[in-house]
């Protein structure tokens, strides 16, 4: 017996020196499909987890107010190219937006953005247009919705056989149908911020795997599952602010 386990050992050793073992990367599947025609098929898989993929390239909130910082970096660092975390946003539009009403009110408005986008040097402009508009424009945009009884801040990505890809900084990568859109955007407002030169190349575009369209249901569950807060502010009514519909939006000349 003890001489089969030494030859055992032994030819363990003598395959892990011929053999590089070293340990898989972390999220590796072997997957082994025995009926093929050229005989078993084995391949390594890297998987990575839905929380990953969900937030790929969306900054999430820090705090339960912060949807417009998070929304503002995700478009400053994915779209244009800057590398900012959401505190730096945070203390730059306190800096050059209206800091008492930003205080009052528990939230950041447009006119904040654009104060802030233009100390670092780029033009940016809120507009209200129809999804027409929405459709045919060729930069992520910055929107506000009402959605589950609170006013929120989203990055829409693009739009694609009518459903509305958006970067939520509170739920990630989801999408809406055009109609579920127009319904819960707000007052039709959205904010570009313009690269300035040369076309960025931009984190935010539509890929393959995102052309996984998300019913309403599905984002609803979503929302109040893996942000309860969300159901709390919706009974609360949000904010006073929220509720009497003061939030600053920039508006057409």
């Amino acid at each position: 017996m003890f001489e089969i386990l030494l030859g055992s050992l032994l030819g363990l050793f003598g395959f892990t020196q011929a053999v590089d073992t070293k340990p898989q990367p972390q999220g590796t599947v072997n997957l082994s499909q025995q009926l093929t025609p050229n005989g078993p098929l084995r391949e390594s898989v890297q998987l990575e987890p839905m929380s990953q993929v969900q937030f790929r390239n969306v900054i999430r909130q820090s705090y339960d107010y912060s949807c417009g910082s998070a929304a503002l970096t995700t478009l400053l660092d994915y779209y244009l190219g800057r590398n900012l975390e959401e505190r730096q946003v945070m203390e730059g539009l306190l800096k050059y937006g209206e800091a008492d009403k930003i205080v009052q009110r528990r939230g950041f408005s447009l006119l904040d953005m654009k104060r802030y986008a233009a100390a670092l040097g780029y033009k940016s402009g809120g507009f209200r247009a129809e999804f027409s508009d929405l459709d045919s424009l060729e930069n992520p945009a910055l929107v506000p919705i009402h959605y589950g009884g609170f006013k929120h801040f989203v990055v829409v990505r693009d739009v694609y056989n009518d459903h509305v890809f958006v970067a939520d900084p509170a739920l990630g990568n989801i999408s809406f149908t055009r109609s579920r859109f127009e319904a819960i955007w707000d007052q039709n407002v959205l904010f570009v911020i313009y690269p300035g030169g040369q076309e960025p190349k931009s984190a935010l575009a539509l890929k393959e795997q995102d052309l996984r369209l998300v019913d309403d249901r599905t984002v609803s569950l979503l929302a109040f599952r893996d942000f309860p807060e969300l159901s709390k502010f919706a009974s609360n009514r949000v904010t006073e602010a929220a509720s009497k519909g003061d939030v600053q939006y920039i508006r057409n000349k």
